[in-house]
């Protein structure tokens, strides 16, 4: 009995020991590989949907390296994005990261605008499951489900720390606010207007 209590202080000594001996790496502690395993570099998106019950009708599931250890350092990401009938994600960018994003189920309808140098042109398509679409690095993106079921997409992102900045939640979001005055003389509308967008996106969950 002591033999075997004994054998089992060791044990965890050692584990103790190879735990201790970490890097910790674009704010993340990397394992000892010598006690890294298939977990650490495997996750799980199952068939089971987001939560779409929101007011724009997605649902985006990160995957990164909080939830794939074995992620950390490599400089990519990926999500799933579940949409709901005539669900969108809307309008925004991701400052660290080009992204490609494949439709597994349904029919999306997906841009982006090129930069104020560029004449802001669109480029857009429909897409259809199995297809597949880039979004430069930085540029304002959307995706919108054109059907009355749901969709779901997945996104692979060029960093670790991709960033996301929806327009409208940055602009009429921010806190503190952005002066309203401002913000009527950008957009060229009435101030009225304006405090009505702050007062909704205020505290929005997306």
């Amino acid at each position: 009995m002591t033999q075997a209590l004994s054998k089992t202080s060791a044990s965890q000594l050692t584990t103790l020991k190879l735990e201790m001996h970490v890097l910790f790496v674009n704010g993340k502690f990397c394992k000892n590989p010598k006690i890294v395993n298939a977990d650490d570099f495997f996750t799980s998106l199952d068939d089971t949907p987001g939560n779409t019950l929101n007011s724009v009708g997605s649902n985006v599931t990160d995957v990164n390296v909080d939830r794939i250890p074995g992620l950390n350092t490599l400089g990519e990401s990926a999500a799933r994005i579940d949409f709901a009938p005539l669900g969108q994600n809307p309008p925004h960018t991701h400052p660290r990261a080009s992204e490609i994003l494949a439709v597994a189920v349904g029919t999306l309808y997906v841009g982006f605008v090129s930069s104020n140098q560029d004449g802001n042109r669109l480029f857009a398509k429909v897409l259809n499951q199995g297809d597949v679409f880039v979004f430069p690095i930085g540029l304002i993106h959307f995706q919108f489900n054109l059907g009355r079921t749901p969709a779901v997409a997945f996104a692979s992102l060029s960093s670790q720390n991709p960033g996301t900045i929806t327009i409208a939640n940055a602009v009429f979001g921010s806190d503190p606010p952005i002066s309203p005055d401002f913000l009527a003389k950008s957009f060229q509308v009435d101030k009225n207007i304006i405090k009505l967008l702050q007062k909704r996106f205020d505290n929005n969950e997306n």
